[in-house]
């Protein structure tokens, strides 16, 4: 009895072997892979049938193929009957031949209802028969497998049948090559398989142990070396890129320092230079703290390969001109909140006027409105430092384009949704901002512009002078810091470059990260040092008891705030009005005020222009307003009437009106007309205090006199007139003095203390500590309200 037979995990040939008999069959192995005939010898003269797929396993061996599946069979003449495993993988039935049995194991078959054998129509495997000596009957045709195109089998008369390796019959009845595997067709006949599996397993035995010169050896007719060699070659060209793809992060590192470190003979960089400005990435590192800028779109721009000459699946960066507006995160600091430090996250762009004069290089738009959004979603502050039309088009785009496009500004609604949240838009002016690079400083809830380089406009001189025949106009003289930083156009006006970005970095200590979501910082009452109950007696006498006097208003917010605190906004435009921002007790507050010392504190349009944009910048972010009041009603006269005062002067009683912020008044002298109505009356239940300099009414004394006993004073005129000719005049200024008195005695505003229509008069000494304590309870519970407020919609703060 045979041997047990191992697997071969690899090429899993089969093969026959029978020790106990010396009478033993030659044992041919087909090679599936490479299509190789193999031949075993043996000791006895009986022929050899060609065997199923096999393989040696290096000791003599011949183990099974468990890829195909095919069954090892044995014949022996003194073993009768031998178990076949039948084949799992492709349901081919193991076939049990023996010279002594009638029957055996069959393949799949079905009958057609006739009697007739049928082929299997799922296997498509013909039924197979077997005699036991010398068939009287025929075998029923072989079906080929269209699946796996395994030729059916066909039981010989012969002792010596076996399972026989895939075939295929080409419908003439002869036996043909296996396409799908590369099998030749087997024949049934032993003496006509012997010469060419002979020459199949030389052939194989070469391929794995090279043969001496003059051996026997026939070269295969079909083979895959060829496009083995082909796959080999590409795997090369893979297997010299880096595993760990150094080269793809050599290319990142190589654009970025390419970006950081222009040339220094670059005509752009050197234009920077000679102009006295910062290039973009100075900017940012002045503004930001050190080595806290992440950025966004590194490698953003335009880039020039080259092919590698040694690997055509690799490439090298030549050229590489960078975006010219590099974003990302940082952090600043501000300088002003002493040793507690209020420390900001910040997504900034910056705008690099040496690269295209920061004209669209095709990315700056989509990071740009990718920035914006990212900012939106994350609740952080922008700072925008324009210099040059911030990606806004040029001529030469449509050139590189082919085609013209309608104007968009996509960014602006998202920018509006980020001023109306609270969240905090600082822009600064470091160089010309042109078109669209205007337009994105200005939407902003503060911006500013350095004097030195500083200028916007539309459109440039050379424009300007085509469309409105101006000539010889220089970017200071169209749009410098003396036109929009007086206009109210752009906020603020700073010496240079650093000194825009300390003052961005100031206000941005007074707001929080989203005003619909937080309050605004605040510091330990001791902060700078300075006393909440501090004093400042020189309050009681800084306003004359002469109502024309004027005095100095700075002074009073500056001994009411805590020390170092006061900012403010707009000093340059608007200048019958004062705003800005300070602390009182560590906590941040937005300062309102009237200029006496400007056309006497009575508001004209640029003035009421300023008070409603600080009122709705307070709204926006929580912050607790405290305003100084001293205003004699709106600005009078021929200027006022065609600059709409009363139009602004309503628009102002709108902000006030609509606005929900906490207001805290400080009555420091008058408070008249329309005017003087709007600022004190805007909030229920009323919150303010009165010095004792502070008189009011619905007119000044001055004027008011006259208008409203005209009729009386001209009757004294003109009947002293009749009694004594020339004494008119004199008995008109005495009824005048007299009224005057009269009105000074009933302006004392502890009469109307008398009928709680103001809440208290104070000592102005007192006025800082009272100011503090308020601020404090605003902090509190209502600041809580306003959050939860906000959070559910019932009220809805807008700036823009």
């Amino acid at each position: 009895m045979g041997k047990n037979i191992a697997d071969d995990p690899v090429y899993s040939q089969p093969k026959d072997r029978t020790e106990s008999s010396p009478d033993r069959s030659q044992d041919i192995a087909d090679d599936p892979t490479y299509n190789q005939p193999k031949k075993g010898n043996s000791g006895n003269d009986h022929g050899s049938v060609p065997q199923s797929p096999r393989k040696q396993d290096g000791k003599g061996e011949v183990t099974e193929d468990p890829t195909y599946n095919q069954p090892n069979a044995t014949q022996s003449q003194s073993q009768s009957q031998q178990g076949i495993a039948d084949d799992p993988t492709y349901n081919q039935p193991g076939t049990n031949g023996s010279s002594n049995q009638s029957s055996s194991q069959q393949p799949p078959i079905k009958q057609d209802g006739k009697g007739d054998v049928t082929e299997d129509p799922t296997y498509n495997q013909p039924g197979a028969t077997q005699s036991q000596s010398g068939s009287s009957r025929k075998s029923p045709p072989i079906a080929d497998d269209p699946t796996y195109n395994q030729p059916g089998t066909n039981g010989s008369n012969s002792e010596h049948s076996s399972q026989q390796p895939p075939i295929k019959q080409d419908g003439k009845g002869e036996v043909t090559e296996d396409p799908t595997y590369n099998q030749p067709g087997a024949t049934q006949s032993q003496s006509s398989s012997q010469p060419r599996a002979s020459e199949r397993l030389s052939q194989l035995n070469n391929q794995i142990a090279p043969s001496p010169t003059g051996s026997d050896t026939i070269s295969p007719a079909n083979t895959s070396k060829p496009r083995q060699q082909k796959r080999k070659k590409n795997q090369d060209y893979q297997t010299l890129l880096p595993a760990d793809y150094s080269d793809i992060m050599g290319h990142i590192r190589t654009m970025q320092d390419m970006a950081q470190n222009p040339p220094a003979d670059h005509r752009g960089y050197t234009r920077q230079k000679a102009g006295g400005k910062m290039t973009s990435r100075e900017r940012i590192a002045a503004l930001l703290n050190p080595g806290s800028f992440r950025e966004v779109g590194s490698v953003t721009g335009t880039t020039k390969w080259a092919l590698d000459p040694e690997n055509p699946l690799s490439e090298r960066v030549e050229d590489f001109i960078p975006s010219n507006n590099p974003q990302g995160f940082g952090s600043v600091t501000c300088l002003r909140t002493g040793a507690t430090r209020v420390n900001k996250q910040v997504y900034l762009t910056s705008d690099d006027f040496a690269i295209r004069a920061g004209h669209a290089d095709g990315a700056v738009g989509p990071k740009t409105l990718y920035g914006e959004k990212l900012a939106l979603r994350l609740k952080v502050p922008v700072v925008k430092l324009v210099d040059g039309s911030s990606g806004g088009g040029s001529v030469s785009t449509i050139a590189t384009t082919g085609f013209s496009y309608l104007p968009h500004v996509t960014i602006m609604g998202t920018v509006v949704k980020q001023l109306n949240q609270g969240i905090p838009n600082m822009g600064a002016v470091v160089g010309p901002a042109i078109g669209l690079g205007f337009a994105r400083v200005v939407a902003t809830h503060f911006s500013v512009m350095a004097a030195d380089i500083g200028s916007a406009f539309n459109a440039g001189p050379k424009v300007v002078e085509g469309a409105t025949f101006e000539e010889g106009l220089s970017f200071q003289d169209l749009g410098g810091p003396y036109v929009h930083c007086c206009n109210g156009t752009i906020d603020n006006m700073a010496r240079d470059e650093r000194e825009c970005y300390e003052q961005i970095r100031t206000v941005l200590g007074y707001l929080p990260n989203c005003g619909a979501l937080e309050p605004p910082p605040c510091l330990e009452a001791w902060w700078s040092g300075d006393d909440v109950l501090r004093e400042d007696v020189s309050l009681r006498s800084i306003i004359s008891r002469k109502n024309n006097r004027m005095y100095d208003p700075y002074r009073i917010i500056e001994s009411v705030v805590d020390k170092g605190s006061w900012f403010e906004i707009g000093r340059l435009w608007g200048k019958t009005a004062i705003g800005g921002l300070a602390r009182l007790g560590g906590k941040p507050v937005a300062i309102l005020s009237n200029n006496c010392e400007v056309n006497s504190g009575a508001l004209d349009t640029a003035g009421s222009q300023k008070l409603i944009k600080m009122i709705k910048f307070a709204d926006i972010f929580n912050l607790p307003i405290v305003q100084f009041v001293d205003v004699p009603g709106y600005a009078i006269g021929t200027v006022a009437e065609r600059s709409a005062v009363m139009k602004w002067g309503v628009e102002l009683g709108k902000a006030y009106y609509t606005s929900t912020t906490p207001i805290f008044t400080v009555l420091t002298r008058r408070a008249y007309g329309v005017a003087g109505g709007i600022m004190l009356d805007s909030r229920e239940p009323w919150m303010r205090i009165a010095w004792p300099s502070s008189n009011w009414g619905s007119l000044p004394l001055e004027g008011g006199i006259e208008v409203g006993h005209r009729f009386e004073l001209k009757t004294i005129r003109e009947q002293a007139e009749k009694e004594k000719p020339g004494s008119g005049e004199e008995a008109w200024k005495k009824k005048y003095k007299e009224l005057n008195e009269m009105y000074t005695r009933l302006l004392n505003p502890v009469r109307t203390a008398n009928v709680f229509n103001v809440e208290e008069i104070v000592d102005p000494k007192d006025t800082r500590k009272i100011c503090c304590r308020w601020t404090k309870e605003m902090y509190g519970l209502p600041m809580k309200e306003r959050l939860a407020d906000r959070a559910s919609g019932k009220i809805v703060p807008v700036f823009s």
